[in-house]
């Protein structure tokens, strides 16, 4: 497994998330690269699992890099939509002119209405972390956070939906907790304290 002095390879592009697990990671003495720095090409997402696709990134950064390498794949999970749009959550917030999740909170609110969903809008964040071997091993975590989705959205801290979602036990969103606060929380800090139990015992 991992330990102090390791560098780890973690597969994603997106700052944000690539912030986020740094700080996770900041206590144990790993230290953190993305892909982006190393010019690794981002795989296109073509499994239908949040599971599937952690394991495709995070295999294939591994292999690319020679580095032990983490993914995740998460999304959000509306219950009155069926738990849409969980693992397409990024290609709801798609556009011509790339990724913006303002479009992507209106389309999840907007749906929300067209079916007149009753209050208390519940929803969860959802994350799988894989963490992957050169030679081709890997172990699995899983995390969630649950909630309610609120409109208009409120904050502009985090990333992503965070701006609709009120936490369980919470009276503000993820858009407006400081980000320690949010690590805390988090559906990626579930499956992480995972991935520590059983790396940093």
């Amino acid at each position: 497994m991992l330990k102090a002095g390791d560098r780890l390879l973690v597969a994603t592009h997106n700052r944000g998330k690539l912030e986020e697990i740094a700080d996770l990671f900041g206590p144990f003495g790993v230290t953190v690269v993305g892909a982006a720095e190393l010019g690794l090409p981002e795989p296109e997402e073509t499994e239908t699992t949040f599971i599937g696709n952690a394991r495709l990134k995070a295999h294939a950064a591994a292999k690319a890099s020679g580095l032990v390498a983490l993914a995740d794949d998460s999304g959000l999970a509306v219950n009155a939509l069926g738990g849409a749009p969980g693992v397409f959550t990024a290609d709801w917030a798609t556009t011509a002119k790339g990724r913006d999740f303002a479009v992507g909170i209106a389309r999840v609110w907007s749906e929300l209405e067209a079916i007149q969903a009753p209050e208390p809008r519940h929803a969860q964040f959802c994350c799988t972390l894989v963490l992957a071997w050169p030679d081709g091993q890997d172990v699995v975590f899983e995390g969630i956070a649950t909630g309610r989705l609120v409109w208009p959205s409120r904050g502009s801290e985090g990333h992503g939906f965070d701006p609709i979602f009120q936490p369980d036990g919470h009276d503000i969103t993820f858009g407006e907790m400081d980000r320690w606060e949010k690590n805390r929380l988090s559906h990626r800090a579930d499956a992480f304290a995972k991935l520590v139990a059983a790396c940093f015992p």
